[in-house]
């Protein structure tokens, strides 16, 4: 869906982006980080269209976007970092606005823009003028522009800006929802934990440049972070303790269990997830006293600082 290769952008004496190479494929989510100043916002116009690359190419769905950007650009949503709104029209004209210039049929439009206004939660401002918007209602509006003409691809800057947490959870929905459709993303986030629970795959960008691009298990390698599992036991008696240590000892994808708190015990751990309900039935066979189990993992925002990236910050 989303295809980059050798990507320059200079302004000036300034290289804005260096050299980066993406690939973003149908169902993906991508998450764009890194720090003030590293590029995030001037690779994703550039891949809108809206500056000019120094060289390299960029394909939409196949499509150049030098050799043929009226086809590419047609298949794309873009949510830029401020958004710019006329304050005068009422919520349901700016959106019949948009889904006129992407060439909507006029007998579905009402239809698609009542949709739209409903998925972002401003039913009760359908008739209001833009200019009484909270910020947050403008970035729902937004969104809801973005995305009212079934792009398959869709870029976004700092969406979560200015949104309340119900309006953030009901965005990661969208999105989740749009790529279980098929849809290629790429967000853009200063917000690390939100990102981590929506994307499958990042790239951390440093000065303009890709400092490692991939899945998020790519990255955790590349950071050199390991995958823990984490057993926390109702009661902390030395028995218990020396029984999960001794079921524990000749697992050969579990490492040294350390205890991190009285109760609390963490081990790195090589197997696949689908080895983790025997590991519990094995444990449980014990008689062990566990009160929770699970697995705990680098977030982006572990990897991020694990990388030694935000040097511009």
């Amino acid at each position: 869906m989303i295809e980059i290769k050798s990507l320059r952008v200079d302004y000036e004496n300034v290289t804005a982006v260096a050299d980066v190479n993406i690939t973003v494929e149908p169902g993906r989510i991508y998450g764009l980080v890194g720090p003030n100043g590293a590029g995030k916002t001037s690779l994703l116009k550039a891949i809108a269209g809206l500056v000019e690359t120094t060289y390299g190419d960029i394909k939409i769905c196949g499509y150049d976007l030098e050799l043929n950007p009226r086809k590419a650009l047609q298949e794309l949503g873009f949510m830029p970092d401020f958004n710019a709104v006329y304050e005068n029209l009422k919520v349901w004209e700016y959106l019949d606005v948009f889904a006129t210039a992407y060439l909507i049929e006029r007998k579905s439009r009402m239809k698609l823009v009542e949709k739209w206004i409903k998925q972002v939660g401003l039913q009760e401002k359908t008739d209001a003028l833009i200019h009484t918007l909270s910020r947050g209602m403008r970035q729902r509006l937004v969104l809801a522009r973005t995305l009212i003409h079934n792009p398959k691809v869709v870029l976004l800057d700092e969406p979560a800006s200015g949104l309340d947490p119900l309006g953030r959870i009901e965005m990661r929905k969208l999105l989740k929802e749009a790529a279980l459709g098929g849809k290629a993303i790429i967000i853009s986030s200063h917000i690390l934990s939100e990102l981590s629970d929506l994307c499958d795959a990042a790239g951390i960008m440093e000065k303009g440049r890709m400092v490692i691009s991939g899945d998020l298990d790519r990255l955790r390698e590349y950071a050199g972070m390991k995958t823990e599992i984490v057993i926390r036991l109702f009661e902390a008696s030395h028995e218990a303790t020396g029984k999960l240590i001794a079921a524990l000892k000749n697992r050969r994808a579990v490492g040294v269990l350390k205890e991190e708190k009285p109760g609390e015990f963490c081990a790195e751990f090589s197997g696949s997830r689908a080895e983790l309900p025997g590991l519990l039935g094995a444990l449980m066979k014990e008689g062990l006293p566990i009160s929770q189990f699970f697995i705990r993992e680098a977030d982006l925002e572990d990897i991020f600082f694990k990388t030694g990236a935000g040097k511009t910050s």
